[in-house]
């Protein structure tokens, strides 16, 4: 038995459905459990303070304060899901997040463990530079943390619940334009991220990129909406006669080469989409790992489709050129096809 769901639904059953399995879950964040609130920014906690009125804590605005919070709970054994308003605000807790949280572990020689969720939106979506960064590049190069992203319904759900389950902090990356949150927090541009949810219990490995379209021409790599964007590329492509292989690269760190690798050695060309800026990218790392793991197999030089590096614009129409899109992956892969 399945039911269909988005992102926001499938994250908020997950979390409700951890804290019963487990006593020691709890959530911590701005505004996650207001009484006829949104549910934080984005639907996803909507309600859960009525069956859990103890374990769903609103803080001040204090980011550095309540991650800290989170940091000595799962210190002490308890299973905190902390989540931020905008990932943007990420950079404010990240003194606990690069010094406490992400090195405890194994500064005790493995006597404590840190299992702590850490929950970001990302994604331009017409809120200015300090709302819509892709920040990922500033925690995937931190060691001592798992960082993943999602991009439809049955991996939010997947991944939360194994996040919660892990031992080792893990930062789970949603795109504000594929929550498929409804009412007051319903998108303007938003893309369809459903999923067929089981009702089984079930977990998505932390570590594992996903083929979501088979290829022999072409590798494209994407995660969150860019995804959905190499997605609808390889539909442009196909009818070209291009075969496009469309991976979602999903675990940002550690990074599957192991998919990756045997995706490149099939079809010898690359292109790999970021939201975020060009320079010192996610993107930047996957194509040196790329050359490291599997570099004798490509036809010509990995190509990435990036955003330019500036800060994120605020008007729509500059908006929409900043970000890459379906027509700038259709043209990469094109370009690629000549070798």
């Amino acid at each position: 038995m399945t039911k269909r769901m988005g992102i926001a639904e499938a994250l908020r059953e997950a979390i409700a459905e951890e804290m019963e399995r487990d006593e020691r879950v709890f959530c911590i964040g701005e505004d996650i459990a207001v009484p006829g609130g949104w549910g934080g920014a984005f639907t996803v906690t909507l309600g859960l303070e009525n069956k859990f009125p103890d374990r769903m804590i609103n803080t001040p605005i204090a980011e550095l304060g309540f991650f800290g919070v989170a940091c000595g709970a799962a210190m002490m054994g308890m299973r905190p899901i902390a989540d931020v308003q905008y990932g943007d605000f990420l950079l404010l807790a990240a003194d606990q997040i690069i010094n406490n949280i992400a090195k405890m572990r194994y500064m005790s020689g493995g006597q404590l463990t840190m299992p702590l969720v850490m929950r970001a939106p990302l994604g331009a979506t017409g809120r200015g530079s300090q709302h819509a960064q892709s920040l990922e590049r500033y925690f995937t190069g931190v060691p001592g943390i798992k960082v993943v992203a999602v991009s439809n319904a049955y991996d939010a759900k997947g991944i939360l619940k194994a996040a919660v389950r892990d031992d080792n902090p893990v930062m789970i990356f949603e795109h504000k334009l594929l929550y498929g949150s409804k009412g007051a927090r319903a998108e303007s541009g938003a893309v369809d991220a459903t999923s067929d949810i089981p009702e089984a219990d079930y977990i998505v490995p932390l570590d594992k990129a996903a083929v979501r379209r088979e290829g022999t021409d072409v590798t494209i790599l994407g995660w969150l909406l860019m995804l959905h964007h190499s997605l609808h590329a390889a539909e442009r492509l196909a009818a070209e006669g291009v075969a496009a292989e469309v991976i979602d690269v999903r675990s940002l760190s550690p990074l599957d080469y192991e998919t990756i690798g045997a995706s490149v050695r099939k079809t010898g060309r690359v292109v790999i989409v970021e939201e975020g800026p060009k320079t010192g990218g996610v993107s930047a790392e996957i194509a040196a790992g790329i050359m490291e793991h599997c570099g004798e197999s490509l036809r010509c030089p990995v190509v990435r489709v990036a955003s330019a590096d500036v800060p994120v614009p605020f008007t729509p129409v500059l908006e929409n050129a900043y970000r890459p899109d379906a027509e700038r992956i259709v043209a990469a892969a094109r370009n690629l096809m000549q070798f």
